[in-house]
């Protein structure tokens, strides 16, 4: 039997947009998030989220068809409530209330191209 293929991290995550430079107005300057590279070569770049890297990419540039993404990526922010205050008084619009599941707060929201975003907080510790 073959050995398994050990994976030790998540480097980055794609997130295909339709308009880069709004994106990265929304991601860097909306969201506080820090660009750190800009490609180039095409309209795309990163953006760091403290452990976890966006690969911000117009879906066009690389041949692909854009498709929003549905599954939300969860942002880490220390108050949710007063992070959605925020961003609502910006004009974010969020997709019903937020929610309480018992261990943490979401309040889910879209990018400009209807990327599923929530920010969440979790507040109750972890299983050991």
């Amino acid at each position: 039997m073959a050995s398994p293929v050990k994976v030790t991290r998540t480097d980055f995550l794609t997130v295909f947009v339709t308009d880069y430079p709004r994106a990265l107005e929304f991601y860097c300057g909306l969201l506080g998030l820090e660009h750190s590279v800009d490609y180039g070569k095409i309209p795309a770049g990163e953006v760091e989220t403290g452990n976890l890297t966006l690969q911000v990419t117009d879906a066009a540039s690389v041949g692909q068809e854009f498709q929003a993404r549905r599954h939300p990526l969860g942002l880490h922010v220390e108050d949710v409530e007063a992070a959605r205050a925020e961003l609502e008084t910006q004009g974010v619009e969020f997709h019903g209330e937020t929610i309480d599941s018992g261990v943490c707060h979401m309040a889910f929201f879209s990018d400009p191209d209807g990327n599923a975003l929530m920010l969440h907080h979790r507040y109750a510790p972890k299983p050991a």
